[in-house]
Protein backbone atom coordinates (compact mmCIF):
# COMPACT_ATOMS: atom_id res chain seq x y z
CA UNK A 1 0.00 0.00 0.00
CA UNK A 2 1.85 3.66 -1.46
CA UNK A 3 0.92 6.12 1.35
CA UNK A 4 0.83 10.01 0.95
CA UNK A 5 4.33 10.24 2.08
CA UNK A 6 5.49 7.78 -0.27
CA UNK A 7 4.16 9.34 -3.77
CA UNK A 8 3.68 13.04 -3.60
CA UNK A 9 4.13 15.14 -7.05
CA UNK A 10 6.63 17.07 -7.69
CA UNK A 11 5.84 20.99 -6.96
CA UNK A 12 8.63 23.39 -8.65
CA UNK A 13 7.42 26.37 -6.11
CA UNK A 14 6.67 25.82 -2.67
CA UNK A 15 3.12 26.37 -1.47
CA UNK A 16 3.32 29.69 -0.70
CA UNK A 17 4.44 31.04 -4.02
CA UNK A 18 2.88 31.40 -7.21
CA UNK A 19 3.78 32.59 -10.41
CA UNK A 20 1.57 35.72 -11.85
CA UNK A 21 1.91 38.59 -14.18
CA UNK A 22 4.28 41.10 -13.15
CA UNK A 23 4.21 45.05 -13.15
CA UNK A 24 8.31 44.58 -13.28
CA UNK A 25 8.49 42.92 -16.13
CA UNK A 26 7.11 39.51 -17.83
CA UNK A 27 6.09 37.06 -15.13
CA UNK A 28 7.20 36.45 -11.48
CA UNK A 29 6.33 34.86 -8.25
CA UNK A 30 4.20 36.18 -5.68
CA UNK A 31 3.78 35.37 -2.36
CA UNK A 32 0.25 33.38 -1.67
CA UNK A 33 0.29 33.60 1.98
CA UNK A 34 2.30 36.05 4.93
CA UNK A 35 6.14 35.06 4.87
CA UNK A 36 8.01 35.49 7.48
CA UNK A 37 11.79 37.12 7.29
CA UNK A 38 14.64 34.92 7.39
CA UNK A 39 12.53 32.14 5.46
CA UNK A 40 13.98 29.70 3.28
CA UNK A 41 12.00 29.52 -0.03
CA UNK A 42 14.28 27.29 -2.00
CA UNK A 43 17.09 26.16 -4.11
CA UNK A 44 17.17 29.18 -6.64
CA UNK A 45 20.46 27.88 -8.57
CA UNK A 46 22.68 25.16 -8.88
CA UNK A 47 26.11 25.46 -10.02
CA UNK A 48 27.42 23.12 -13.39
CA UNK A 49 30.03 24.43 -15.59
CA UNK A 50 28.69 23.20 -18.89
CA UNK A 51 25.87 26.34 -18.14
CA UNK A 52 26.28 29.79 -19.24
CA UNK A 53 27.43 31.83 -16.42
CA UNK A 54 27.99 28.56 -14.94
CA UNK A 55 24.56 28.31 -13.27
CA UNK A 56 20.86 25.93 -13.86
CA UNK A 57 18.19 28.09 -12.41
CA UNK A 58 15.51 26.26 -11.08
CA UNK A 59 11.94 27.20 -11.40
CA UNK A 60 12.24 29.31 -8.48
CA UNK A 61 15.91 31.27 -9.60
CA UNK A 62 14.33 31.36 -13.27
CA UNK A 63 11.34 33.65 -12.57
CA UNK A 64 11.83 36.16 -9.67
CA UNK A 65 12.71 39.69 -10.51
CA UNK A 66 15.05 42.11 -10.21
CA UNK A 67 14.43 45.00 -7.65
CA UNK A 68 17.22 47.89 -6.19
CA UNK A 69 15.13 47.11 -2.74
CA UNK A 70 14.61 43.55 -3.08
CA UNK A 71 12.76 41.30 -0.09
CA UNK A 72 14.85 38.48 -0.65
CA UNK A 73 18.45 37.33 -0.80
CA UNK A 74 20.61 34.29 -2.75
CA UNK A 75 22.47 32.94 0.37
CA UNK A 76 25.44 30.54 -0.69
CA UNK A 77 25.07 27.03 0.26
CA UNK A 78 26.13 23.17 -0.90
CA UNK A 79 24.01 20.12 -1.69
CA UNK A 80 25.14 16.28 -1.05
CA UNK A 81 28.19 14.26 -0.28
CA UNK A 82 29.94 15.85 -3.35
CA UNK A 83 29.08 19.69 -1.96
CA UNK A 84 27.54 21.08 -5.51
CA UNK A 85 27.59 24.51 -5.05
CA UNK A 86 23.60 26.08 -4.67
CA UNK A 87 21.99 29.63 -3.83
CA UNK A 88 19.15 29.61 -1.61
CA UNK A 89 16.57 32.17 -1.37
CA UNK A 90 15.67 34.29 1.82
CA UNK A 91 13.26 36.63 2.73
CA UNK A 92 14.98 39.44 4.31
CA UNK A 93 11.99 40.84 5.48
CA UNK A 94 8.20 39.97 6.45
CA UNK A 95 6.17 39.43 2.71
CA UNK A 96 2.64 40.07 2.71
CA UNK A 97 0.23 37.54 0.56
CA UNK A 98 0.16 39.23 -2.65
CA UNK A 99 3.52 40.86 -2.98
CA UNK A 100 5.98 40.04 -5.40
CA UNK A 101 9.47 37.87 -4.68
CA UNK A 102 12.20 40.01 -5.69
CA UNK A 103 16.04 40.01 -5.74
CA UNK A 104 18.94 41.91 -6.47
CA UNK A 105 20.05 39.79 -9.50
CA UNK A 106 24.00 39.20 -8.65
CA UNK A 107 25.04 36.44 -11.27
CA UNK A 108 24.83 39.09 -13.55
CA UNK A 109 26.37 42.07 -11.75
CA UNK A 110 29.84 41.79 -14.51
CA UNK A 111 27.89 42.39 -17.26
CA UNK A 112 25.95 45.18 -16.10
CA UNK A 113 29.20 46.74 -15.15
CA UNK A 114 31.05 46.09 -19.08
CA UNK A 115 27.65 47.86 -20.25
CA UNK A 116 27.93 50.81 -17.41
CA UNK A 117 31.69 51.61 -18.65
CA UNK A 118 30.83 51.90 -22.26
CA UNK A 119 28.04 54.81 -21.88
CA UNK A 120 28.04 57.96 -20.70
CA UNK A 121 25.96 58.21 -17.62
CA UNK A 122 22.83 59.22 -19.68
CA UNK A 123 23.21 56.48 -22.29
CA UNK A 124 23.19 54.11 -18.97
CA UNK A 125 20.49 55.50 -17.50
CA UNK A 126 18.44 55.44 -20.70
CA UNK A 127 19.70 51.66 -21.53
CA UNK A 128 18.74 50.61 -17.48
CA UNK A 129 15.04 52.08 -18.04
CA UNK A 130 14.63 49.72 -21.37
CA UNK A 131 16.00 46.53 -19.78
CA UNK A 132 13.83 46.43 -16.77
CA UNK A 133 16.92 46.71 -14.48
Amino acid sequence: MITQHQYEMYNPLPPSLTIKQSLIHGLGIFATKNIKKNTRLGISHVYNSNFPQNWVRTPLGGLYNHSDKPNCELVDSYLGEDFVSTKILFTLKDISAGDEITCIYTLYKIKEKEKTNATTPKENTKQSTETGI
